[in-house]
């Protein structure tokens, strides 16, 4: 039965080769395989979505996160603000980096 750890290797894989929508698509599928969403997860889906500009997808999981008490880190955050600039919402960037520095994570 495939793991954590099984899932984050083929979304990272996927987020490698610019499928996003393949990325989120097995990321969709892990808690129907009770698979528990982790960091490494999250930030490699995110970073999909910020290779294409899907800024609102990329804060959604940004969101989630939060609500499953999972800690955004740098590297969250970083993709967050890529998401926005690649999606030409500067002003969403901003406020990504505003919460960084609040949060006091290390840039």
């Amino acid at each position: 039965k495939p793991d954590t750890i099984t899932f984050n290797a083929v979304i990272s894989a996927c987020e490698k080769r610019g499928r996003w929508m393949a990325a989120l698509q097995i990321f969709s599928a892990m808690p129907e395989n009770k698979v528990d969403l982790d960091r490494v997860t999250c930030n490699a889906v995110i970073s999909a979505c910020a290779k294409n500009g899907h800024w609102e997808k990329a804060l959604q999981l940004c969101s989630l996160m939060r609500q499953k008490q999972i800690v955004l880190d740098r590297i969250t955050f970083g993709a967050a603000v890529s998401a926005c600039e690649k999606g030409r919402k500067w002003e969403k960037a901003l406020y990504v980096f505003a919460v960084m520095a609040r949060q006091k994570v290390e840039s």
